[in-house]
């Protein structure tokens, strides 16, 4: 596939019985079909195919000099160096084949290299420590979440493993069609993490929020407490004492036998009314306190729910197509006896002709034929806007100083050397590099005139890109092929094949399943007019490449981890923000997310007319995070602060409390108060005023004042404690607006995110 730069040895062995050894270097860049699905355990067999690259099998015969067992032996003892790669054997396979209609021999000697990958490095450097870091998550289970904030050591441990699967990338194989086994399990390692992230959002949820959900559907639990809670060694017993809690003088009174009721009428006495007024006090207490920390059945059982490589027929094909006469008048040698020695003193005035185009009458065109099979394509590079493919090039003309009698020459056909024929300055116009493949000497010659040229090339070429839908993209590619110089009148071109057969023949050349997977091949000739000579015109031959990216290796390694992590950014809308972090929890996200970007910068393609969209894709996802970043602070700050915030403008009340509460399903509160207090202010001053009046106290007896002590005490604490609590009309108005504005929000998060899912699967399975 590339240029050979071992050292050139000019010289060769020759024997007395005419035998050569010629032995040289060769630094070989060679395709080969890689199966890495096991990697780093995966063992390659990559073949060496020797063959002449023009001459057919009845003019040159390949045969292995050594056997198998000596090839391998002599190659391990030379092998120094003990690199990633152990040769396992080499063995060898003498191919001869014929063509089905002519009958042409093809001969060649294929090598079978076995190598073994050495695992160690991969073993140390990605599986051990990643079994490491999915211990640390599978014991962080350990961690009690109602006391310790297990989502920040979750998100810091997610946060490392996906630097460490970004910095060790390099390490792990690249392919478009199959994904190797050890890419599977860092996807599902990183699954399991952001799968227990998201669980532990969910489950501080709902030990810090559960009282204000409603109570849990009985399907649920039957589901979940009893079924699945059974299932993993936490089964659910009712709490019925929560339900029938009574109060604590009726369980005094039941204690001492007294019935819940005295019939008959009942004489209520001074003491009896304080009691019950301090009763009263108490019970509003003990709500707003129960309210408080959350203590009920529906929250108790929400909490349960949740701790859960030419072929020979190709050759023999265009082989054919030598056979081609012609009426023109041409040079022809007389062969004194029919060998190849002969023809060739036969046709050395021809070879000194070789600096002319080869026509009798300087007027008549020469009729060039172009085809090519594309080999292999090595890479596409959307920076440089550049296409590199090897192809094997065939040219055909016919040259009208040569012609003989096969009979009287004993041959139909002649290889000679390129340089002693004239050459056709055909050229690819979208060539960018020297050609770097190996060239071959010699060409076909045929009776009749007719010169077939073949030549492996190395074409780097420019090519417009356009990667808007990367990497679902399909690119078209274009190689013109025209003559540099010669215009119509002295040169007009041609196909030898129909597109049909150059498609056939380049899927059944291309044995890598690399990046890119060739689609279709297109042809058109042109004549267009010559800027350089008025009334002129020169011909070219088009063809179009389609190539499309096989996307794998860019769903796996960017848009897998893009929607893991915006994923986990739309779960953190659970944690409850008046008891958790959650700035801190975004903003580690946010920095996992950047450094990512980051790393995986050099796998976006860069263009300068249009922006892919996945470059949009990643850079709205950054934009939806810190968004939410912000809008926590904001509701944070409302939280914390709005006791001394002023009153809450109309407008705003009326946009965002009216309007779009109801728009996300919070709708204004009342003003009401839960809970009245059944006392009033002249009540509490009457009390208070009661140790003024003298006479009233010494009225009453010692027992009576004393629980008028305690009821006022009691109502005191009441009201500092209703203050606490529900806080002014302004306060719950500005948490009322934060609250609307997170719930806004995270419904934005849920619509594009669910877009931008459902658009790359159906782009991905359209492609």
């Amino acid at each position: 596939m590339n240029e050979d730069k071992a050292p050139f040895v000019p010289y060769v062995n020759l024997h007395s019985d005419g035998s050569m050894e010629d032995a040289k270097p060769a630094r070989v860049v060679s395709s080969c079909r890689l199966d890495i699905y096991t990697f780093p355990f995966d063992v390659q067999e990559c073949t060496l195919t020797f063959s002449a690259f023009i001459t057919v099998g009845t003019e040159l015969k390949v045969f292995p000099s050594s056997t198998d067992e000596e090839i391998t032996k002599v190659s391990k003892d030379v092998m120094t160096t003990l690199g990633e790669w152990e040769l396992l054997d080499i063995t060898s396979e003498k191919i001869s084949h014929q063509h089905e209609s002519e009958g042409h021999l093809i001969d060649e000697l294929a090598f079978h290299i076995r190598v073994r990958r050495r695992s160690t490095l991969y073993v140390v450097n990605l599986l051990i420590p990643s079994c490491f870091l999915i211990t640390v998550d599978l014991f962080s289970f350990l961690l009690p979440p109602q006391s310790v904030d297990r989502s920040s050591f979750k998100m810091t441990l997610i946060l490392g493993y996906t630097v460490f699967l970004l910095i060790m990338n390099d390490l792990l194989p690249i392919t478009g069609n199959t994904i190797p086994l050890i890419n599977v399990f860092f996807c599902l390692c990183l699954a399991l993490m952001v799968a227990s992230l998201l669980e532990t959002v969910l489950i501080t949820n709902l030990l810090l929020g559960s009282k204000n959900l409603r109570p849990v559907p009985r399907w649920v639990r039957a589901l979940v407490l009893r079924t699945l809670g059974g299932l993993v060694g936490l089964p659910w017993r009712d709490n019925k004492e929560a339900d029938t809690r009574a109060s604590p003088v009726s369980e005094q009174r039941r204690a001492d036998g007294a019935p819940e009721e005295e019939k008959g009428p009942v004489v209520e006495d001074n003491a009896l009314q304080e009691l019950r007024s301090l009763g009263a006090d108490l019970k509003v207490i003990r709500l707003q306190v129960e309210q408080q920390l959350g203590v009920s059945q529906s929250s108790e059982e929400w909490i349960q729910c949740c701790p859960q490589k030419i072929k020979s027929s190709v050759v023999l094909f265009i082989f054919i197509s030598l056979f081609m006469h012609g009426s023109c008048n041409s040079i022809m040698p007389n062969c004194s006896r029919p060998d190849s020695l002969a023809l060739l003193e036969a046709l050395r005035p021809v070879f000194n002709l070789s600096s002319i185009r080869p026509v009798v009458n300087i007027s008549t065109p020469t009729h060039v034929s172009i085809d090519f099979i594309l080999v292999n394509i090595l890479g596409v590079d959307e920076k440089a806007q550049i296409l590199t493919t090897y192809i094997f090039q065939y040219l055909m003309w016919r040259n009208e100083f040569v012609s003989w009698n096969p009979t009287e020459c004993g041959t139909k056909w002649l290889t000679v050397p390129r340089k002693l024929l004239w050459i056709p300055d055909v050229v690819i116009n979208e060539f960018m590099e020297r050609n770097l493949a190996q060239k071959p000497a010699y060409t076909y010659l045929s009776h009749n005139g007719t010169v077939f040229d073949a030549q492996p090339v190395r074409v780097v070429s420019s090519c417009r890109l356009d990667t808007y839908a990367f990497p679902f993209d399909i690119q078209n590619c274009t190689l013109t092929f025209n003559s540099y110089l010669h215009h119509t009148s002295a040169m007009q071109l041609g196909q030898i094949f129909t597109t049909e057969k150059i498609l056939e023949f380049s899927r059944g050349m291309i044995k890598t399943k690399g990046e890119w997977e060739l689609l279709g091949i297109a042809a058109s000739i042109n004549r267009l007019p010559s800027s350089a000579s008025v009334g002129e015109h020169y011909d070219e031959l088009r063809f179009f490449i389609s190539l499309r990216r096989r996307s794998t290796l860019y769903v796996v390694n960017l848009l897998i981890p893009s929607c893991f992590l915006i994923t986990v950014d739309l779960f953190s809308f659970l944690l409850p923000p008046q008891s958790v972090d959650r700035s801190s929890f975004k903003m580690t996200l946010i920095l996992g997310y950047t450094v990512f970007l980051l790393i995986m910068n050099d796998l976006l393609p860069i263009t300068g007319n249009t922006i892919p969209l996945i470059n949009v894709f990643l850079s709205v996802c950054l934009a939806l995070m810190v968004a939410s970043l912000l809008e926590t602070v904001l509701i944070t700050n409302l939280l914390q602060g709005s006791s001394r915030q002023s009153q809450l403008p109309g407008w705003l009340r009326l946009i965002v409390i009216n309007m779009l509460g109801r728009l996300v399903l919070l709708p204004p509160k009342s003003t009401q108060a839960v809970v009245q207090n059944p006392f009033t202010l002249e009540d509490m001053e009457a009390v208070s005023g009661r140790a003024g009046v003298g006479g009233a106290l010494r009225k009453e007896g010692v027992v009576q004042q004393e629980l008028r002590r305690l009821g006022e005490d009691l109502r005191v604490i009441r009201l500092r404690l209703e203050q606490e609590v529900a806080g002014g009309q302004s306060s719950e108005e500005w948490v009322q607006v934060g609250f609307i504005v997170d719930r806004l929000l995270f419904a934005i998060y849920i619509i594009f995110i669910s877009a931008s899912f459902l658009t790359i699967s159906l782009i991905w399975v359209n492609s």
